[in-house]
């Protein structure tokens, strides 16, 4: 599957923080940031959206083999990030991965399992992760056939559209717990999360 990289999208500011940089945020004893992109880079290349430098998350990043994407026009939202990034995925790629940065319970394991259903379901277009109990999550992988489309975004809805486009063209592959689909994007909820991973 080396012929399948890894997009992930970092270069959101974490509005709702309250000035505190969800990504900065220490999980499995380092910054999510950097654990999102060890477990992406377990899987296949990686190439990072990041905001424009500087910035703390490059220096979490630093000596990791990644493509890094500087994203000036982050602001716009998550299409930004995809827009660029998708115009660094080899042409060789048969498909592209995309993934968010802020999933704390993803594991590597998870992302081989949503690449395995891409060889198992070949005659679908887009392979998604979902929690235990079928909820669509992440991450998310584009058959080649839609980068363009992916390239071709705006806004800050991220590449819901496409999907919504393709259902019947869809892959769902169950993923342990929650893995898929917990994000924490506010103080309260780390809080609440870092409660809940002590008991």
């Amino acid at each position: 599957m080396e012929d399948i990289p890894v997009i992930l999208l970092a270069a959101g500011s974490s509005r709702r923080m309250g000035g505190v940089d969800k990504l900065m945020q220490i999980v499995d004893g380092q910054p999510l940031i950097r654990r999102s992109a060890e477990i992406a880079g377990a899987v296949g290349p990686v190439i990072v959206a990041l905001p424009p430098a500087p910035h703390p998350r490059y220096a979490a990043l630093r000596g990791m083999d990644l493509d890094v994407v500087f994203v000036p026009d982050a602001d716009e939202g998550m299409n930004a990030s995809l827009r660029r990034a998708v115009a660094q995925v080899p042409v060789s790629a048969r498909a592209a991965m995309i993934l968010l940065a802020d999933l704390p319970e993803l594991t590597s394991d998870d992302l081989r399992a949503v690449l395995r259903s891409v060889t198992e379901h070949p005659d679908k277009l887009i392979w998604r992760g979902a929690s235990s109990d079928g909820v669509p999550g992440h991450p998310v992988i584009f058959d080649r056939s839609l980068l363009a489309d992916l390239a071709h975004l705006t806004g800050d809805g991220g590449a819901q559209a496409i999907v919504r486009a393709h259902l019947d063209q869809v892959h769902l592959q169950p993923l342990p717990g929650q893995n898929a689909i917990l994000d924490l994007d506010t103080p309260q909820a780390w809080a609440e999360w870092r409660k809940n991973q002590k008991s």
